[in-house]
């Protein structure tokens, strides 16, 4: 059997619009059983958030199906660092996910009146209200010893209106500051990978259904999944020519995937 992890956005959606196909498709796997997982490095929401979104679109998964960049941050501090305050910079979703370590959160109010020099860990994700001030904190906590973690690597990100600032340039601009390199936890990084295959159970073979090369492809490439590149976000025919990362198929929409499995069905 085979289980499929997809990107969101881009892939199932751009912006607040639904993908072509990616409702039918969904169905269509739910009705036969076939295990899937939606893993995305935006941590601007947490899971509950997500299945909102997509519920609004009329796509309806179970939350246990949605794993963010947040949370798999979350996940890999729990099993792998000691308690300490940690310093986000990050939207509500990251917030979210960090408070539920238990650990302490220092604000931006706490952090003004000395509270930075607590922090053990800077954790910088996708942050759409970023404020140089933020920045600032984030610089001196880690310059003061703090490790620095990052949710995913991703420069940018699509939206309706074009490609946004991702979380990779706003971990940039820390890296810049404090010449520290960050621990990054979404793909095409290991720990995003075994939550996700945590999350799918037993399966036969992988498939990473993704609309960029840099992360979604080469994550699929890196740990022995299929990778499946859809044009509906910011990778093209051209990047894939000009990178050297081979998807094992380029499909233009969702659409077509659905078609390929029917295909697969009717010819077992």
């Amino acid at each position: 059997m085979i289980g499929l992890i997809f990107d969101m956005d881009g892939v199932i959606y751009r912006g607040n619009k639904p993908a072509d196909g990616a409702k039918e498709l969904i169905e269509y796997l739910k009705e036969r059983g076939v295990p899937f997982i939606f893993l995305t490095n935006n941590s601007t929401r947490d899971p509950s958030m997500y299945r909102e979104k997509l519920l609004s679109m009329g796509i309806d998964v179970e939350e246990e199906r949605i794993v963010t960049s947040g949370l798999a941050t979350k996940l890999y501090m729990e099993k792998h660092f000691f308690p300490g305050k940690i310093f986000v910079i990050g939207g509500p979703g990251l917030h979210r996910e960090m408070k539920r370590l238990g650990w302490g959160v220092v604000g931006l109010e706490e952090a003004r009146k000395g509270g930075w020099k607590e922090v053990e860990y800077v954790v910088a994700g996708l942050d759409p209200e970023l404020t140089y001030e933020k920045l600032k904190y984030g610089t001196l906590a880690i310059r003061k010893g703090a490790k620095f973690i990052g949710t995913n690597p991703d420069t940018t990100y699509p939206a309706e209106e074009g490609l946004y600032p991702g979380a990779g340039a706003i971990i940039a601009a820390l890296k810049a500051a404090t010449d520290v390199e960050p621990t990054i936890i979404g793909k095409p990084h290991e720990p995003a990978y075994e939550v996700a295959l945590e999350k799918l159970g037993e399966v036969d073979e992988v498939w990473m259904v993704g609309d960029r090369l840099d992360t979604d492809i080469l994550f699929a490439k890196r740990f022995g999944m299929k990778g499946i590149l859809v044009l509906t976000g910011v990778s093209s025919l051209k990047d894939v020519e000009e990178t050297g990362i081979t998807p094992d198929l380029v499909l233009p929409t969702l659409k077509e995937l659905l078609e390929y499995l029917k295909t697969m069905e009717e010819e077992s």
